[in-house]
């Protein structure tokens, strides 16, 4: 039995050739150089090329027969200090958080500040490969530790379990690039091998991410949407189905539309969240903690885990438990780190 993940889009290039600008609201709040058409088409038109089907995978028999779970962060905006991002991903790892989601934000569009995260995940990747893997000598490969049926790897081959969104921030400053380079794809969907009905019939939980960086989802992104690119219940039976953007559908405490996505662009993500059935949507992009029910979906909107704007200790990260019976736990999880004072 193996977990089965099905990426949407994968690697997109680096260079990106000049598009038009684009706000993510009346007031202008963010400004991109990469629309959201080519976004993502670049990603999709990737997917087709290469006939990618699986991106991430590996034995979760070990992991799954007792649950399982995952983190959530928002908004970091990481610059020079990596202090929350480094104490998101070891939380991970302490408590054995089969992987890690980010609602997009994740830093403040300069060179420097990519290559700060990318030193941050890849210093994480080495503890993460140093608790799960072991590394033989003879084959000079790695192992994945307590799988039934291990297979040797490259280091190189080993993917941190860390999927974002793309956020507003992400593209100001030709930020794409930098953004595309690290994490590639801008709307991908995966899944989690979870057991099976004792018919014969896999189960899996759903994962799907969006592109809303830009406040709208595209005629592209609806249009593949719509012909169920998404979707994948043609070829599995689905327990839960978990959807992060990084844009927010309501307004803090109001159940009303946030202002930045079209009404109806909103409305046909109501509808979709209904058809896909939904057990939870995650989103960031206003800075403030908010929880919603409508037509029988979970909104959780995540207040931003950046130690610039939320200095002080608090509960910035959410993990989602999926037990064995299938019954599904949400916690709020504190972060401690304070910046130190210049």
């Amino acid at each position: 039995m193996k977990a089965k993940y099905i990426f949407i889009a994968a690697l997109a290039a680096i260079a990106m050739s000049n598009t038009s600008c684009e706000k993510v609201s009346p007031q202008g709040v963010l400004m991109g150089n990469t629309a959201v058409e080519d976004r993502v088409e670049m990603s999709y038109r990737y997917f087709q090329e290469n006939n990618l089907e699986q991106k991430f995978d590996y034995d979760l028999v070990d992991f799954t027969e007792d649950g399982y779970s995952f983190i959530v962060g928002a908004d970091s905006h990481v610059t020079t200090d990596l202090g929350r991002m480094n104490e998101m991903f070891q939380i991970g790892l302490d408590n054995d958080d089969l992987f890690y989601c980010h609602l997009g934000d994740i830093a403040d569009t300069k060179p420097q500040y990519y290559i700060n995260l990318q030193n941050c995940i890849s210093d994480n990747k080495a503890k993460y490969v140093e608790k799960y893997y072991t590394f033989d000598e003879n084959t000079h490969e790695y192992y994945r530790k307590g799988a039934k049926f291990p297979i040797g790897t490259e280091y190189r081959d080993i993917q941190f379990p860390f999927f974002p969104v793309v956020g507003n921030h992400d593209l100001t400053h030709n930020g794409w690039a930098l953004w595309s380079n690290i994490f590639g794809s801008s709307f991908y969907t995966f899944d989690v091998y979870v057991g099976d009905d004792g018919n014969g019939k896999s189960i899996y939980d759903h994962f799907i991410f969006l592109d809303t960086a830009s406040g709208t989802l595209g005629k592209l992104q609806v249009d593949l949407i719509e012909q169920g690119v998404l979707d994948g219940k043609d070829y599995f039976n689905y327990r839960y189905t978990f959807v992060f953007s990084h844009t927010n559908i309501f307004l803090p405490q109001h159940m009303q539309f946030a202002s930045t996505f079209p009404r109806e662009e909103a409305y046909f993500l109501l509808k979709q969240f209904d058809k896909w059935n939904a057990s939870i949507v995650f989103c960031g992009h206003v800075h403030k903690w908010d929880e919603q029910v409508f037509n029988a979906v979970y909104f959780l909107t995540l207040d931003s885990m950046s130690e610039r704007n939320s200095p002080e200790p608090g509960d910035y990260l959410v993990r989602v438990k999926i037990n064995k019976d299938g019954a599904l736990d949400i916690e709020k999880v504190h972060m401690n780190y304070v910046a130190p004072k210049n």
